[in-house]
């Protein structure tokens, strides 16, 4: 079996990011000015690593924040299981909008009850059932050194499923904007870096 690097990697700040407004799968929005600069920062930083491939969501946000890997001609593929999980109704408010919405879903999901869907968007079950097929690809491919760009909630609930922790235990992995977590893989996961945001020497 051989062995892997994988950088996870939060897409750059948006204006909904900036904003407080919840954007979801359903929102495709693009970097903004801020978000443009950490995804440059973050370039600098790790140019030289050898990637085999890049993997996004189809959203513009984490395309755009790994492009000036895709300009040194590295491969890239997009998977909507990297997508972010579906807020449904609540998408494009802000969050003053939702009033303790989100606190009272979150709750239930620190509970366990990661059945529980938003409505018209997604439980964090269904997110997890989506990435396991992409987890499946990931371990089968040659490749050894990969760079994934995702989102928030559901690079937290991948890195749950990655590293075997419970759902209810998702917000112990936070997520900046462009915030990297290095895992290695033998067999199993193990993580080496977490949010790291040293290349953000200004933020």
């Amino acid at each position: 079996m051989r062995s892997k690097k994988i950088y996870i990697l939060r897409h750059g700040e948006t204006e909904f990011n900036k904003r407080g407004i919840v954007q979801g799968k359903g929102i495709d929005s693009s970097l903004n000015e801020r978000g443009r600069e950490q995804r440059q920062a973050f370039f600098e930083a790790y140019k030289n690593i050898p990637f085999d491939i890049v993997y996004t969501s189809v959203l513009k946000r984490t395309v755009e924040t790994i492009q000036p890997f895709l300009e040194l001609g590295i491969p890239a593929e997009q998977y909507e299981a990297l997508n972010e999980i579906g807020w449904g109704v609540h998408e494009g408010r802000s969050n003053a909008e939702q009033g303790d919405f989100f606190e009272k879903a979150l709750a239930q999901w620190r509970q366990g009850n990661t059945d529980l869907s938003l409505e018209g968007g997604e439980s964090p079950n269904e997110v997890q059932a989506r990435l396991k097929s992409f987890t499946q690809k990931l371990i089968a491919g040659k490749e050894e050194t990969i760079l994934i760009c995702s989102h928030g909630r559901a690079m937290r609930i991948f890195l749950c499923h990655l590293l075997h922790y419970p759902l209810s235990c998702m917000d112990a992995f936070p997520h900046a904007n462009t915030g990297l977590y290095l895992l290695h893989y033998h067999n199993t996961f193990s993580a080496a870096l977490y949010n790291d945001i040293s290349h953000l020497t200004n933020d």
